[in-house]
């Protein structure tokens, strides 16, 4: 039987490619951008790697969806990302007219879906749907993992003792 493709699977989706890049040592975000039940882009965290401010997750994976549909209007499709968008990948999802924007953590420091400021709700020329929550421990877990073996490896580098 196939499986139901729902928010559920594709935020799945989303976090195999988070598990990519936190093996890179990366950020671990990931995303996906999906039409009709299908993905037509992808993309993970790769600032540090490409050393490159505007190498985000959700846009790599915007980018991805407009090459393979031919054109930057992706009315038509969702974005799914492990991380609430911060205010640059939020106004690409404005910018590209995304109908749903689909997040599992929080992201109460950069935010901008509703943790720290809803840029959706300003009057823009078009307002993507948000669902925020979606497989939430699962994300936020791997980022909480992440970010407490940075640390741990850099109070070792320092030449103190960890737990």
């Amino acid at each position: 039987m196939e499986h139901q493709k729902d928010d559920a699977y594709f935020m799945g989706l989303a976090l195999e490619l988070a598990r990519r890049a936190a093996a890179l040592g990366e950020v671990p975000v990931g995303a996906v951008v999906v039409k009709d039940g299908e993905v037509v882009g992808e993309g993970y965290n790769l600032r540090e790697g490409a050393k490159n401010a505007l190498a985000h997750a959700e846009l790599i994976a915007i980018r991805d969806a407009c090459r393979r549909l031919g054109g930057w209007r992706l009315w038509q499709c969702d974005l799914y990302v492990t991380l609430e968008p911060c205010p640059m990948c939020t106004g690409a999802a404005i910018n590209s007219r995304l109908v749903r924007v689909v997040y599992g953590a929080k992201d109460p420091r950069a935010g901008c879906c509703g943790s720290l400021i809803d840029l959706t709700a300003l009057p823009f020329n078009h307002r993507p749907q948000l669902v925020g929550g979606v497989r939430e421990d699962e994300c936020a877990d791997l980022l909480r993992e992440f970010f407490a073996r940075l640390r741990r490896r850099r109070a070792e580098q320092r030449g103190e003792k960890t737990p």
